[in-house]
């Protein structure tokens, strides 16, 4: 997926949503107001919230989730994603990285990218047991925030290994229960790898090994839209994230997402949001 010159928030820019914030390569918060961001974006570091009371709704690439307290969200810098209001009264615990942070002292340097949590199944509702879990872990971190002791960046990175492997065990406990449709789960996997250059129900069928009818039969019961609503809806989401960056021209939009030219790009994205790209760009910046 390419994810260049694309409105990507760096760590510098998250910081400035909050206050007291001056770690280089990292920072934690707990907030009463979180940041809520409307447009898609990507990030460039990783992010780990903690919902302690409350919920949000969260979009992530194509799926709307509203989550409630008690909750943990993760979020990998590739994923896509917009958040809107749902409680006024909401306490949140949010700890962004940057990923050569976390691996400075790690061998295997695609330790991350081995959690899919990070990536697709970015939230986790928690039970009590696991609530009053999580509840310890970050008021340890919330602490060596605020108290500064030596090696803290150290103490940091253990309590994010901890982080990490409690939230797959939780992963790993909920995929074993989980009803939904393996094929629908392969199909969105292999979708987000390939929209870009492949746009047919035909190529992702035949990537399954399955026919091109049943795949559609399967997407449908299990997502109420069809292959190809799926397909199209994620070309939008790319190109309403490109169309946030300045440094694009429309034109070079349109190379990018492999469009033959701008006016069949145009008339696909017009049809799909009903304002053209440009008038999309321009209520962007308005």
């Amino acid at each position: 997926m390419l994810k260049n010159n694309i409105q990507t928030y760096s760590l510098t820019h998250h910081k400035s949503l909050f206050s007291h914030v001056d770690q280089q390569e990292y920072f934690y918060i707990q907030t009463a107001e979180h940041p809520y961001i409307s447009e898609p974006y990507r990030a460039e570091s990783y992010a780990i919230e903690f919902i302690r009371k409350g919920s949000i709704i969260m979009h992530t690439g194509l799926e709307k989730k509203e989550v409630h307290a008690p909750a943990i969200i993760t979020l990998g810098p590739s994923v896509i994603r917009s958040f809107s209001k749902n409680d006024d009264d909401i306490l949140i615990d949010i700890i962004f990285f940057r990923p050569q942070f976390f691996l400075e002292n790690q061998a295997n340097i695609f330790f991350l990218s081995q959690y899919d949590f990070f990536e697709i199944r970015n939230f986790s509702e928690l039970t009590t047991t696991d609530e009053i879990k999580f509840e310890r872990i970050f008021n340890l971190i919330k602490e060596i925030s605020e108290v500064k002791p030596p090696h803290q960046t150290s103490i940091l990175r253990s309590y994010l290994y901890i982080l990490i492997y409690e939230i797959d065990g939780i992963q790993k406990k909920k995929s074993l229960v989980e009803i939904q449709n393996p094929l629908f789960e392969k199909f969105k996997t292999i979708l987000f790898k390939d929209f870009l250059k492949y746009r047919t129900v035909q190529h992702y069928a035949e990537t399954l090994n399955v026919s091109r009818k049943y795949l559609s039969e399967v997407i449908k019961k299990s997502s109420g839209k069809t292959a190809s609503d799926w397909i199209n809806e994620t070309v939008i989401l790319e190109a309403k994230v490109l169309l946030q960056s300045k440094n694009l021209s429309i034109n070079q939009i349109s190379e990018r997402l492999h469009f033959s030219d701008q006016s069949v790009f145009g008339r696909f994205f017009k049809n799909y949001t009903g304002i053209s790209p440009l008038e999309y760009r321009k209520k962007q910046n308005d």
